[in-house]
């Protein structure tokens, strides 16, 4: 069945003439936004793409498709903004806490698409650590808050996961390893370690102390990855590090998954203020709408996740 965020994915492949930088946009996978595409393709009875390596083209009855369902799109969007002017929703304020590697890799999308539906909504987006986020939902500080592995009772929305995975420099005994290997934490604990933190309570060092070991040589500790990544491809050490937080460019460094998976789950997580807050509520729908939608695997800076559901 289409919904409309299959239409909207209709148009942004239209107006880019790529289903990869469509499929970004709404922070899907390639090969999902694809099948979403033949499938209402096939609904729909007519080819409106023709596909080939160097971009993608609309068919003249697709043109005409296009132009309808800009136009829907368009009045959608009316009826939603009187929706939120007879809701009181239309001048609200949502303050909106994360991680920054949540922030630059998921949400502004999202955020981007609520934006363009309530123009007048303001979001307030504040970066901090894991533990901070937790302690401004707690003060009431924020709307609503990402954190991490939230439990049950929360009623989180699930925004995905990523796996930790496991990164040496390419003259690394561990480098020589075929590409389809795994290593287990036991494995890594003697070598030189770069601690990563990001900001937050969950790193290469608690992951290990979990398991009942310990980290034998920590070189150096940082909290940004961007520095570890260039220490490891200088051969500093190795390191534990979320998938979602592994550069485009990886030159000078292998990455293994590891033997047992340890994944980081990601939940949106709403204060007292936020629960009782129309703009902060709106939002959640959205984002689990325009999420659920298409029901295919979203994505984090290339690191498949699973899609959002609620919790």
């Amino acid at each position: 069945m289409m919904n409309l965020m299959h239409w909207r994915l209709l148009v942004a492949v239209a107006d880019s003439k790529n289903v990869s930088r469509a499929a970004e946009r709404y922070g899907i996978t390639q090969s999902g936004a694809s099948q979403a595409l033949t499938q209402m393709e096939e609904s729909l009875g007519v080819k409106v793409f023709v596909r080939d390596r160097r971009e993608t083209t609309v068919t003249a009855i697709g043109e005409q498709i296009i132009e309808r369902a800009r136009r829907m799109l368009s009045e959608f969007e009316s009826i939603q903004n009187l929706v939120d002017i007879s809701r009181g929703c239309h001048l609200g304020r949502i303050k909106l806490a994360s991680f920054p590697s949540v922030f630059a890799s998921f949400l502004p999308d999202l955020l981007q698409t609520f934006s363009r539906l309530h123009p007048s909504v303001e979001i307030v987006s504040l970066e901090g650590t894991d533990e901070e986020v937790e302690q401004w939902l707690a003060s009431d500080s924020i709307d609503l808050g990402v954190v991490m592995n939230p439990d049950e009772k929360r009623q989180a929305l699930s925004l995905g996961r990523d796996t930790w995975v496991a990164v040496v420099p390419v003259t690394h005994k561990l480098a020589r390893r075929s590409s389809l290997s795994t290593v287990s934490l036991r494995e890594l604990v003697e070598e030189p370690f770069i601690l990563a933190t990001g900001g937050c309570y969950l790193n290469g060092q608690s992951l290990v102390e979990r398991e009942g070991l310990a980290l034998k040589d920590i070189k150096i500790t940082v909290r940004d990855w961007t520095t570890a990544f260039a220490l490891i491809g200088e051969g500093m050490g190795i390191s534990i590090v979320p998938a979602s937080t592994l550069p485009l460019d990886r030159r000078g460094m292998r990455v293994f998954e590891l033997s047992k998976p340890i994944y980081r789950e990601f939940g949106l997580v709403c204060s007292q203020t936020g629960q009782n807050s129309p703009s902060a509520q709106t939002l959640l729908n959205e984002i689990r709408k325009s999420t659920l939608g298409l029901n295919i695997p979203m994505t984090i800076r290339g690191a498949e996740t699973k899609p959002l559901v609620p919790t």
